[in-house]
Protein backbone atom coordinates (compact mmCIF):
# COMPACT_ATOMS: atom_id res chain seq x y z
CA UNK A 1 0.00 0.00 0.00
CA UNK A 2 1.08 3.55 -0.63
CA UNK A 3 2.00 5.12 2.45
CA UNK A 4 0.21 8.60 1.73
CA UNK A 5 -3.43 7.22 0.94
CA UNK A 6 -3.83 7.55 4.99
CA UNK A 7 -2.31 8.43 7.86
CA UNK A 8 -2.03 4.67 9.41
CA UNK A 9 0.16 2.66 7.27
CA UNK A 10 -0.79 -1.34 7.86
CA UNK A 11 1.69 -4.38 7.31
CA UNK A 12 -0.28 -7.38 6.43
CA UNK A 13 1.18 -10.38 7.83
CA UNK A 14 1.29 -13.75 5.91
CA UNK A 15 2.48 -16.88 7.26
CA UNK A 16 4.61 -18.47 4.56
CA UNK A 17 7.73 -19.29 5.84
CA UNK A 18 10.86 -19.72 3.21
CA UNK A 19 13.82 -21.69 3.55
CA UNK A 20 16.29 -18.59 2.33
CA UNK A 21 18.91 -17.73 5.17
CA UNK A 22 20.46 -14.17 5.91
CA UNK A 23 23.99 -13.13 4.36
CA UNK A 24 25.80 -12.01 6.82
CA UNK A 25 25.91 -11.59 11.47
CA UNK A 26 26.58 -8.36 12.52
CA UNK A 27 29.86 -10.20 14.14
CA UNK A 28 31.21 -11.10 10.45
CA UNK A 29 30.70 -14.36 10.65
CA UNK A 30 27.80 -15.09 8.04
CA UNK A 31 25.71 -17.82 8.62
CA UNK A 32 25.13 -19.10 5.19
CA UNK A 33 23.46 -22.18 3.44
CA UNK A 34 24.68 -25.56 3.82
CA UNK A 35 27.60 -26.22 0.65
CA UNK A 36 28.34 -22.26 0.81
CA UNK A 37 26.96 -19.05 -1.28
CA UNK A 38 26.19 -20.52 -4.65
CA UNK A 39 28.28 -18.85 -7.48
CA UNK A 40 27.20 -17.88 -11.22
CA UNK A 41 30.14 -20.15 -12.33
CA UNK A 42 29.06 -23.28 -10.37
CA UNK A 43 26.03 -25.21 -10.02
CA UNK A 44 23.87 -24.73 -6.32
CA UNK A 45 24.43 -27.48 -3.67
CA UNK A 46 21.44 -29.92 -3.74
CA UNK A 47 19.26 -29.36 -0.59
CA UNK A 48 20.86 -32.23 2.06
CA UNK A 49 17.99 -34.95 2.18
CA UNK A 50 17.67 -38.17 4.57
CA UNK A 51 16.50 -38.13 7.59
CA UNK A 52 18.20 -35.84 10.18
CA UNK A 53 17.21 -34.63 14.32
CA UNK A 54 15.96 -30.95 14.64
CA UNK A 55 20.12 -30.22 15.87
CA UNK A 56 21.46 -31.34 12.24
CA UNK A 57 19.00 -29.29 10.76
CA UNK A 58 20.01 -26.13 12.53
CA UNK A 59 23.46 -26.86 12.22
CA UNK A 60 23.07 -27.05 8.27
CA UNK A 61 21.11 -24.05 7.89
CA UNK A 62 22.54 -22.03 10.70
CA UNK A 63 26.28 -21.55 9.00
CA UNK A 64 28.85 -20.47 11.34
CA UNK A 65 27.14 -18.06 13.96
CA UNK A 66 29.57 -16.37 16.19
CA UNK A 67 27.25 -15.81 19.95
CA UNK A 68 26.98 -14.47 22.13
CA UNK A 69 26.06 -11.41 20.29
CA UNK A 70 26.13 -8.00 21.16
CA UNK A 71 23.15 -6.34 22.79
CA UNK A 72 22.88 -2.72 21.52
CA UNK A 73 21.30 -0.55 24.08
CA UNK A 74 18.68 2.26 23.45
CA UNK A 75 19.81 5.79 23.52
CA UNK A 76 19.77 7.36 27.21
CA UNK A 77 16.29 9.02 28.36
CA UNK A 78 14.88 6.94 25.63
CA UNK A 79 12.53 3.97 26.63
CA UNK A 80 12.97 0.48 26.92
CA UNK A 81 12.16 -0.97 23.56
CA UNK A 82 13.53 -4.30 22.96
CA UNK A 83 13.05 -8.02 22.95
CA UNK A 84 15.70 -9.91 24.03
CA UNK A 85 17.53 -7.23 22.94
CA UNK A 86 16.43 -6.93 19.19
CA UNK A 87 15.47 -3.43 19.11
CA UNK A 88 14.20 -0.56 16.29
CA UNK A 89 17.12 0.76 14.63
CA UNK A 90 19.28 -2.12 14.70
CA UNK A 91 20.78 -3.64 11.39
CA UNK A 92 19.31 -5.82 9.31
CA UNK A 93 22.45 -8.03 10.03
CA UNK A 94 22.48 -6.97 14.33
CA UNK A 95 18.90 -8.15 14.47
CA UNK A 96 19.20 -11.52 12.44
CA UNK A 97 22.73 -12.07 14.75
CA UNK A 98 20.91 -11.77 18.07
CA UNK A 99 17.73 -13.40 17.16
CA UNK A 100 19.82 -16.72 16.27
CA UNK A 101 21.73 -16.29 19.31
CA UNK A 102 18.78 -16.29 21.23
CA UNK A 103 18.65 -20.02 20.52
CA UNK A 104 20.46 -22.71 19.07
CA UNK A 105 17.60 -24.30 16.76
CA UNK A 106 16.48 -20.79 16.01
CA UNK A 107 16.61 -20.66 11.52
CA UNK A 108 15.68 -17.80 9.72
CA UNK A 109 14.48 -17.05 6.43
CA UNK A 110 13.80 -14.61 4.64
CA UNK A 111 10.50 -13.05 4.49
CA UNK A 112 8.83 -11.91 0.91
CA UNK A 113 5.54 -12.06 1.74
CA UNK A 114 4.61 -9.48 4.12
CA UNK A 115 6.29 -6.20 2.36
CA UNK A 116 4.67 -2.33 1.90
CA UNK A 117 3.08 -1.97 -1.38
CA UNK A 118 5.30 0.95 -3.15
CA UNK A 119 7.42 0.70 -5.99
CA UNK A 120 11.26 -0.80 -5.96
CA UNK A 121 11.60 -0.27 -9.34
CA UNK A 122 13.42 -3.48 -9.65
CA UNK A 123 15.43 -3.09 -6.29
CA UNK A 124 15.79 -5.68 -3.81
CA UNK A 125 14.68 -5.25 -0.47
CA UNK A 126 14.67 -7.04 2.49
CA UNK A 127 11.49 -6.07 4.50
CA UNK A 128 11.53 -8.74 6.66
CA UNK A 129 12.52 -12.19 7.84
CA UNK A 130 10.93 -14.77 10.35
CA UNK A 131 12.79 -17.56 12.76
CA UNK A 132 11.66 -20.70 14.07
CA UNK A 133 12.95 -23.77 15.89
CA UNK A 134 14.38 -26.53 13.46
CA UNK A 135 12.41 -29.11 12.63
CA UNK A 136 13.42 -32.84 12.13
CA UNK A 137 13.63 -33.91 8.63
CA UNK A 138 11.81 -37.60 8.07
CA UNK A 139 11.63 -38.50 4.73
CA UNK A 140 7.93 -39.93 4.27
CA UNK A 141 6.55 -42.30 2.07
CA UNK A 142 3.63 -41.39 -0.10
CA UNK A 143 1.16 -43.84 2.03
CA UNK A 144 2.41 -41.48 4.90
CA UNK A 145 2.20 -38.50 3.27
CA UNK A 146 -2.04 -39.18 2.16
CA UNK A 147 -2.43 -40.08 6.07
CA UNK A 148 -1.34 -37.17 7.09
CA UNK A 149 -3.49 -34.80 4.38
CA UNK A 150 -6.43 -37.02 6.16
CA UNK A 151 -5.58 -36.43 9.23
CA UNK A 152 -5.55 -32.54 8.73
CA UNK A 153 -8.63 -32.69 6.82
CA UNK A 154 -10.04 -34.41 9.53
CA UNK A 155 -8.50 -32.16 11.86
CA UNK A 156 -9.81 -28.81 9.93
CA UNK A 157 -13.19 -30.16 9.26
CA UNK A 158 -13.99 -30.73 13.27
CA UNK A 159 -12.61 -27.03 13.79
CA UNK A 160 -9.80 -28.44 15.86
CA UNK A 161 -7.25 -25.89 17.78
CA UNK A 162 -3.99 -26.83 16.33
CA UNK A 163 -1.16 -24.99 16.98
CA UNK A 164 2.31 -24.44 15.30
CA UNK A 165 4.71 -24.73 17.75
CA UNK A 166 5.21 -26.42 20.77
CA UNK A 167 5.94 -26.24 24.27
CA UNK A 168 9.83 -24.90 24.89
CA UNK A 169 9.60 -23.45 21.41
CA UNK A 170 10.01 -19.58 20.18
CA UNK A 171 8.96 -18.29 16.52
CA UNK A 172 10.22 -14.35 15.73
CA UNK A 173 8.99 -11.84 13.31
CA UNK A 174 11.31 -8.68 12.56
CA UNK A 175 10.39 -5.96 9.89
CA UNK A 176 12.81 -3.92 8.12
CA UNK A 177 13.04 -0.84 5.88
CA UNK A 178 15.38 1.46 4.32
CA UNK A 179 16.94 1.56 1.02
CA UNK A 180 18.88 -1.84 0.00
CA UNK A 181 21.67 -2.78 1.73
CA UNK A 182 20.97 -0.63 4.58
CA UNK A 183 17.52 -1.41 6.12
CA UNK A 184 16.65 -1.33 9.63
CA UNK A 185 14.30 -2.77 12.16
CA UNK A 186 11.29 -1.24 12.62
CA UNK A 187 9.38 -3.85 15.03
CA UNK A 188 10.21 -6.95 15.98
CA UNK A 189 7.50 -9.74 17.72
CA UNK A 190 8.54 -12.97 19.85
CA UNK A 191 6.14 -15.66 20.92
CA UNK A 192 7.40 -18.22 23.39
CA UNK A 193 5.57 -21.66 24.89
CA UNK A 194 7.03 -22.39 28.28
CA UNK A 195 8.02 -25.71 29.03
CA UNK A 196 5.60 -28.41 30.00
CA UNK A 197 5.70 -29.07 33.64
CA UNK A 198 7.99 -25.69 34.04
CA UNK A 199 5.16 -23.50 33.35
CA UNK A 200 5.55 -19.87 35.58
CA UNK A 201 2.86 -18.16 36.89
CA UNK A 202 0.81 -15.41 35.16
CA UNK A 203 1.42 -13.35 37.70
CA UNK A 204 5.25 -13.52 37.69
CA UNK A 205 5.00 -13.45 33.57
CA UNK A 206 3.14 -10.16 34.47
CA UNK A 207 5.70 -8.79 37.14
CA UNK A 208 8.87 -9.42 34.49
CA UNK A 209 6.97 -7.83 32.19
CA UNK A 210 6.74 -4.64 34.34
CA UNK A 211 9.74 -4.79 35.22
CA UNK A 212 11.49 -4.52 32.46
CA UNK A 213 9.22 -1.78 30.81
CA UNK A 214 7.73 -0.27 33.41
CA UNK A 215 4.58 0.46 34.68
CA UNK A 216 1.89 -0.48 31.72
CA UNK A 217 -0.12 2.27 29.85
CA UNK A 218 -3.14 -0.05 29.94
CA UNK A 219 -3.81 -3.60 30.66
CA UNK A 220 -6.78 -5.69 29.99
CA UNK A 221 -8.07 -8.87 29.00
CA UNK A 222 -10.05 -11.77 30.24
CA UNK A 223 -10.33 -15.12 31.98
CA UNK A 224 -7.46 -16.78 30.12
CA UNK A 225 -5.32 -14.38 28.61
CA UNK A 226 -3.88 -10.92 29.91
CA UNK A 227 -2.52 -7.43 27.36
CA UNK A 228 -0.53 -4.94 28.84
CA UNK A 229 0.28 -2.14 26.71
CA UNK A 230 2.91 0.49 26.85
CA UNK A 231 2.32 3.50 24.42
CA UNK A 232 4.82 6.70 23.96
CA UNK A 233 4.63 9.45 21.39
CA UNK A 234 7.17 10.24 19.66
CA UNK A 235 9.26 12.57 21.82
CA UNK A 236 9.38 9.06 24.06
CA UNK A 237 6.52 10.28 26.74
CA UNK A 238 4.42 7.82 27.81
CA UNK A 239 0.94 8.30 27.22
CA UNK A 240 -1.65 8.77 30.04
CA UNK A 241 -5.65 7.68 29.71
CA UNK A 242 -6.28 11.55 28.55
CA UNK A 243 -4.07 11.44 25.70
CA UNK A 244 -5.60 10.89 22.07
CA UNK A 245 -2.49 8.57 21.59
CA UNK A 246 -4.05 5.82 24.22
CA UNK A 247 -6.45 4.55 21.92
CA UNK A 248 -5.20 5.88 18.90
CA UNK A 249 -1.65 3.64 18.73
CA UNK A 250 -1.66 -0.01 18.64
CA UNK A 251 1.29 -2.03 18.92
CA UNK A 252 1.89 -6.13 17.49
CA UNK A 253 3.08 -9.13 19.87
CA UNK A 254 1.56 -12.09 17.40
CA UNK A 255 4.32 -12.86 14.95
CA UNK A 256 1.77 -13.76 12.84
CA UNK A 257 0.20 -10.81 13.10
CA UNK A 258 0.09 -7.27 11.78
CA UNK A 259 1.81 -3.53 11.90
CA UNK A 260 0.46 -0.25 12.12
CA UNK A 261 2.26 2.54 11.92
CA UNK A 262 1.71 6.73 12.22
CA UNK A 263 3.65 9.72 11.89
CA UNK A 264 1.25 10.91 15.53
CA UNK A 265 2.58 7.63 17.87
CA UNK A 266 6.66 6.66 19.15
CA UNK A 267 6.93 3.22 20.54
CA UNK A 268 4.43 1.16 21.32
CA UNK A 269 5.30 -2.22 23.28
CA UNK A 270 2.63 -4.60 23.67
CA UNK A 271 2.24 -8.40 25.42
CA UNK A 272 -0.20 -10.82 26.09
CA UNK A 273 -0.48 -13.36 28.16
CA UNK A 274 -1.92 -16.94 27.80
CA UNK A 275 -2.84 -19.34 30.55
CA UNK A 276 -3.78 -22.85 30.66
CA UNK A 277 -6.91 -24.22 29.84
CA UNK A 278 -6.51 -26.87 32.81
CA UNK A 279 -5.26 -23.84 35.40
CA UNK A 280 -5.84 -20.39 34.73
CA UNK A 281 -3.12 -19.03 37.12
CA UNK A 282 -0.28 -20.86 35.23
CA UNK A 283 1.08 -19.21 31.96
CA UNK A 284 1.30 -21.36 28.17
CA UNK A 285 2.45 -19.30 26.26
CA UNK A 286 3.38 -15.34 25.96
CA UNK A 287 3.73 -12.62 22.85
CA UNK A 288 5.40 -9.35 23.43
CA UNK A 289 6.22 -7.34 20.17
CA UNK A 290 7.94 -3.72 19.92
CA UNK A 291 7.27 -0.95 17.25
CA UNK A 292 8.04 2.25 16.33
CA UNK A 293 5.68 3.83 14.50
CA UNK A 294 6.65 7.55 13.74
CA UNK A 295 10.45 6.00 12.78
CA UNK A 296 9.03 3.26 10.65
CA UNK A 297 7.00 5.59 8.86
CA UNK A 298 9.27 8.00 8.17
CA UNK A 299 11.46 4.45 7.18
CA UNK A 300 8.90 3.77 4.93
CA UNK A 301 8.61 7.78 3.36
CA UNK A 302 12.04 7.96 2.57
CA UNK A 303 13.05 4.54 1.25
CA UNK A 304 10.22 5.25 -1.52
CA UNK A 305 11.66 8.47 -2.53
CA UNK A 306 14.89 6.92 -2.35
CA UNK A 307 13.86 4.28 -4.57
CA UNK A 308 11.87 6.87 -6.95
CA UNK A 309 15.07 8.89 -7.06
CA UNK A 310 17.11 6.60 -7.91
CA UNK A 311 15.49 5.18 -10.92
CA UNK A 312 14.95 8.85 -12.11
CA UNK A 313 18.77 9.10 -12.13
CA UNK A 314 19.23 5.70 -13.94
CA UNK A 315 16.31 7.16 -16.60
CA UNK A 316 18.44 10.32 -17.13
CA UNK A 317 21.77 8.40 -17.83
CA UNK A 318 20.00 6.60 -20.24
CA UNK A 319 18.56 9.64 -21.79
CA UNK A 320 22.11 11.06 -21.70
CA UNK A 321 23.90 7.95 -23.09
CA UNK A 322 20.77 8.00 -25.90
CA UNK A 323 21.91 11.29 -27.14
CA UNK A 324 25.77 9.91 -27.53
CA UNK A 325 25.12 6.24 -28.59
CA UNK A 326 21.71 5.99 -30.48
CA UNK A 327 20.76 5.00 -33.50
CA UNK A 328 19.65 7.47 -36.37
CA UNK A 329 16.52 7.03 -37.76
CA UNK A 330 15.75 6.14 -41.28
CA UNK A 331 14.31 8.69 -43.17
Amino acid sequence: MNIHDDLRTTLRAGAVALSVLLAACSSGHAPTPAGGSPRADRTPARAPTGNASAEEVAAEKRGDVDCPADKPTAPAGTPVDDVLGVRPGLTYEQAAHLVLCANPLLVISEENDRGFNFPTYGQKLRQAFTARFAEPRVQKTSRQIIQEMERDATARGMNAVRHDMKPGQSKWFVSTMGMPGQEKVIAVAREEWFDAGRNPTMDSVQQALVGKYGAPSRQDGSSNYRRLVWIFDPRGRQASETSPLYDQCSGIADPDGSVNLSPDCGVVIQAYLYGQRDNLALAQRMQVGVVDQAGGYAAVSATEQGLAALDAQRRARQVQDASKNAQAPSL
